[in-house]
């Protein structure tokens, strides 16, 4: 048979009223609020909600001894409570809030974009034209792009640098983009 460890009749209360202990353990208390929430009125709120559970307890709770682990109890119940209960801001409407659809870009002119960048291309130097084909229309890696090539990733991260700075600077391009 176990025997309580601590009764309200056995020993005196270390804090004889609930203003005293607030007084006393407040600080703490709002510390560790403030580590349940990023917003310091939040915590402070938070705070008080749960010294309100505690006062309505207050001559329910035998050890005062263990007062404040009764308070964080209060504080982290309540905190899980309000996260559980967060409104979603979701209105209903008539319409969707969707962004007007972009037109679609005219065949012809995707077209003429297209063959005026392959003779743009085909004004580069062969190695450079192979790598840029490779890295950009074969899709492949630098690596990858050096073992076809047989030369170092290096060379082929020149190489390619070179090839769309002339393709930046290509003239006829420029007109047409």
């Amino acid at each position: 048979m176990t025997t309580p460890v601590c009764t309200s009749a056995a020993t005196p209360a270390a804090y004889p009223s609930f203003s005293t202990y607030v007084r006393a353990r407040g600080p703490v208390l709002l510390r560790a609020a403030r580590s349940l929430s990023t917003n310091p009125n939040d915590a402070e709120d938070l705070l008080q909600t749960a010294l309100a559970k505690t006062f309505v307890a207050w001559e329910r709770i035998e050890d005062h001894r263990a007062l404040d682990g009764y308070v964080r109890r209060a504080l982290l119940n309540t905190r899980t409570s309000q996260w559980r209960k967060r409104k979603v801001d979701e209105f209903a409407c008539d319409e969707l809030p969707e962004p007007d659809p972009v037109p679609a870009p005219d065949p012809a002119e995707v077209q003429g974009l297209r063959d005026a960048m392959w003779e743009a291309i085909l004004r580069l130097p062969p190695r450079q034209r192979a790598m840029v084909v490779l890295r950009y229309y074969e899709d492949l890696s630098e690596a990858q792009t050096a073992a076809v090539m047989e030369v170092s990733v290096g060379t082929v991260k020149s190489a390619v640098s070179r090839a769309l700075a002339k393709l930046r600077e290509d003239a006829e391009l420029a007109l047409i983009m």
